[in-house]
């Protein structure tokens, strides 16, 4: 397959004003402009002036965990009964016949980072997968991809509620740190066994297992945090236990830009165009993205599914544009930037070759509003 004669956006290169891309088998071949192209055999699309670019990837939603128009029976992404359950796997909720799918791959969405939401102050592991299928597991990209935690209001109001710990930030803190604690002693416990034959293994834990990864540095800690104080504890706790953090929508980020920079933190950004429905999203603002850029932060915008409708990736990061963000850098934190934070950028998220060849055709610029996705391809499958 070939598609030619389109402004391509590799992402990881400058933007070719008009060019092609080669898709041989589920894998991107080539790409580069025009007068490079040579021996169109097979099936051609004629992008016809439009734009070529990577499948767009939301680093962060809750896609295919709450069903679409649908109440209890289809809401499986908060197990609040439990201040902890890191042994939770979002691949055991995902239900891939929801019609959301369907409406991420028309909107250009090809990758999504899906999991738990936040009622937890940790909540369980993401998973990283493609919007096409009918079977999750031949879907998922990497999984788990990251383990959730959450602070501020939504675990504080859920145990609320329930008359239960935690309903300070202080108590949400402190089961993070006991529940790190523990599986750090679960790991002590087993290194002693092996070595020791005197010694027993410790009883099997589930939700330990689970922390193991995440206290070893492999497995990425996507801490929620809107509030700037939030954000703040998310980076002690990540410091005192050597965890790879990001934080997740990081509304008051613009106020502690530098500071999460000098820390190395990245960000993944939104819902941008919400309303501030709590007060922790007093400080909500279009800026966010753009004033962390600007800091030295990596920055990815995401639409936190259900919170904005999937398909509208584009238009959150078409905002960023209105707020002041270039557009090249706009494009790059809903394709490039959210594969590098989630770790998959080996798989997608530019246009390189050897990549997936997940990519997407627009009749106009991508971030205009007005623009059409003319074309979905995943896995160098056409599936729109």
């Amino acid at each position: 397959m070939i598609i030619k004669n389109g402004v391509v956006h590799p992402m990881d290169g400058p933007v070719i004003p008009c060019g092609f891309v080669r898709i041989e088998g589920e894998k991107i071949a080539a790409v580069g402009p025009m007068e490079a192209l040579t021996g169109e055999t097979g099936p051609v699309l004629d992008a016809a002036g439009g734009h070529i670019l990577p499948g767009f990837v939301d680093a962060h939603c809750h896609l295919g965990l709450f069903g679409d128009a649908l109440g209890f029976e289809a809401d499986d992404g908060n197990e609040s009964t439990d201040p902890w359950t890191p042994h939770l796997r979002a691949i055991d909720g995902i239900n891939p016949l929801d019609r959301c799918f369907e409406e991420a791959r028309a909107g250009g969405v090809t990758t999504v980072l899906t999991g738990p939401g936040s009622a937890n102050p940790i909540a369980g592991q993401f998973a990283a997968l493609k919007t096409s299928g009918r079977w999750v597991d031949a879907m998922v990209l990497k999984a788990p991809c990251a383990m959730k935690f959450a602070l501020g209001e939504n675990p504080k109001s859920v145990y609320n509620e329930r008359k239960e710990t935690p309903i300070t930030r202080m108590a949400t803190a402190a089961v993070i740190r006991e529940s790190l604690s523990k599986a750090l002693e679960y790991r002590d416990k087993q290194g002693e066994a092996e070595s020791d034959p005197d010694k027993d293994l410790p009883d099997y834990d589930a939700k330990l297992e689970a922390l193991q990864s995440v206290t070893a540095g492999e497995l990425p800690a996507h801490f929620h945090a809107h509030r700037a104080d939030d954000i703040a504890t998310a980076v002690r706790i990540a410091r005192e236990f050597g965890l790879r953090l990001v934080v997740v929508h990081g509304t008051e980020g613009h106020l502690i830009a530098d500071l999460l920079a000098e820390a190395g933190v990245p960000v993944i950004t939104g819902p941008s165009f919400s309303d501030r429905s709590k007060p922790e999203l007093a400080h909500l603002t279009l800026e966010n993205p753009v004033l962390l850029q600007k800091a030295g932060v990596k920055v990815a915008i995401c639409t936190d599914h259900p919170v904005i409708p999937i398909q509208y990736l584009p238009l959150c990061a078409a905002l960023a544009v209105r707020a002041g963000m270039d557009g090249e850098d706009a494009l790059r934190a809903i394709t490039l930037n959210a594969a590098e934070i989630a770790g998959i950028a080996g798989r997608v998220g530019s246009l390189t070759p050897g990549k997936d060849a997940d990519v997407v055709v627009t009749a106009g610029h991508p971030l205009d509003w007005k623009s059409a996705v003319s074309a979905v391809f995943i896995n160098g499958k056409q599936v729109k």
